[in-house]
């Protein structure tokens, strides 16, 4: 189904200033040390953590400013680590244990999705051979690749997204120049974005040793890859066909036939007890035996944009992910303009150097990554080819990135934009 042709777009102010180059060398916060080599997060978060987007983020507990007009947080939230940040802004308006290094499950997938998505045209080809699907782990979440088939890269990504399919994250990696080298680019990546809490072991997320990150880093990486168009078309995508297996028909003649794959994100595709959230356009969930369940959303409403990630809550209700989600998304939206913020998402390493010149981030690419877009014309929505459901209008936001150095310091402006970000309206 196409999606509607209406845009809603933003003017946010553009400013710039002369910076003094001397002055990047400055830190503006640190990270805690490298994670430990165990698998099994403690019971209580650590002492020290790292204080990257404000010192506020790297104490334990609930960090919320609450004063006279601003709702108060969800009673019955559960989650060993939550965040709820402006995503245009980067403002963190409210946070708890932001920066506790936990397993990550599939959410790990975004880093891995930001790193090579700009490698490879959708339209590219690529026949599987059996070392493609090697060493995935036992119990991993398939699409159902088979070897011998020939996917498109449009395929495979649709298979991350929306089944988040470790094959499909394998046949990628391999195309990449194998694991290792897809791993080592995604914490270069990680680096390059700030999300210093994160270390990936393996592309898909799945439970290694040493394997981390933290709702903050999460937070980051998702609104990284928001930048970019396909991300985005990706995330959002509700259903689409997968092609299936060649088989012969009774007349022996080749045929390959499809299967509809839907979204496992329950706030983008609804399940039996959580319905469609009002805005949501994505962006990833995770389920793993050491991380628990994990997720980071993003969605509008009133004009705002919100990302939320919640790991691993304890009541084991069924979807309480999605639920605790839910309820941040709610007070987020009741509470932004009002709250006071904690912290803040900090812009990629790259962007502190870029040019404070108007349209130098027109591209809306985080990282120096190779996918930029060209223009401001509106994304074509969250539909994918072969089959998908998925609707959406693209949110068309336009601004520039202010750098201030002062006393060996910097402060960046703090509206990095999220250019035509998909948001999902609800379904007919």
């Amino acid at each position: 189904m196409p999606a509607p042709k209406k845009t809603a777009r933003r003017a946010l102010l553009v400013t710039s200033a002369v910076v003094s180059s001397l002055a990047l060398a400055a830190p503006v916060s640190y990270a805690a040390p490298k994670p430990s080599p165990s698998t099994t997060p403690s019971a209580t978060p650590p002492a020290n953590m790292s204080t990257v987007g404000g010192e506020r983020l790297g104490q334990p507990g609930t960090q919320v400013n609450l004063a006279g007009g601003v709702p108060v947080l969800p009673k019955d939230l559960t989650a060993r680590s939550w965040v709820v940040a402006d995503a245009e802004s980067g403002d963190v308006l409210a946070a708890h244990n932001a920066h506790w290094r936990l397993p990550p499950a599939s959410t790990m997938k975004m880093l891995f999705a930001d790193t090579v998505l700009p490698r490879f045209p959708k339209a590219t080809k690529h026949k599987v051979v059996p070392s493609d699907l090697a060493d995935i782990g036992s119990g991993s979440s398939l699409v159902g690749i088979k070897e011998g088939e020939t996917y498109s890269v449009h395929d495979l990504w649709l298979g991350v997204f929306l089944r988040s399919g470790n094959d499909a994250v394998h046949v990628l990696s391999k195309m990449n120049g194998g694991i290792d080298k897809t791993v080592k680019e995604m914490n270069e990546h990680a680096e390059e974005l700030q999300a210093l809490d994160t270390n990936a072991v393996s592309p898909d997320g799945y439970d290694a040793p040493r394997q981390v990150s933290s709702a903050y880093d999460l937070t980051l990486i998702a609104r990284s890859g928001l930048q970019k168009k396909d991300f985005r078309e990706y995330c959002s995508t509700v259903t689409a066909k997968f092609p299936g297996q060649t088989t012969k028909n009774k007349k022996g003649k080749s045929v390959r036939e499809s299967f509809e794959i839907q979204n496992t994100n329950r706030l983008l595709a609804g399940d039996s007890d959580v319905p469609v959230y009002q805005g949501i356009a994505g962006v990833k969930n995770g389920n793993t035996t050491n991380a628990g369940a994990t997720f980071t959303g993003v969605a509008e409403r009133g004009g705002k944009v919100l990302l939320v990630t919640v790991m691993n809550p304890e009541k084991s209700e069924h979807n309480e992910v999605y639920k605790e989600t839910a309820r941040l998304f709610d007070w987020g939206f009741q509470a932004a303009g009002k709250v006071q913020p904690v912290g803040e998402l900090v812009a990629p390493r790259s962007a502190t150097q870029a040019s404070a010149q108007p349209g130098a981030n027109d591209a809306g690419e985080a990282g120096g990554a190779g996918d930029a877009e060209k223009s401001s014309k509106p994304a074509v929505g969250a539909s994918a080819a072969g089959g998908s459901s998925g609707m959406g209008t693209a949110l068309g936001i336009a601004g520039g990135l202010l750098v201030l150095l002062a006393a060996g310091a910097f402060l960046i402006n703090r509206r990095w934009p999220l250019p035509d970000l998909v948001r999902r309206r609800g379904r007919s």
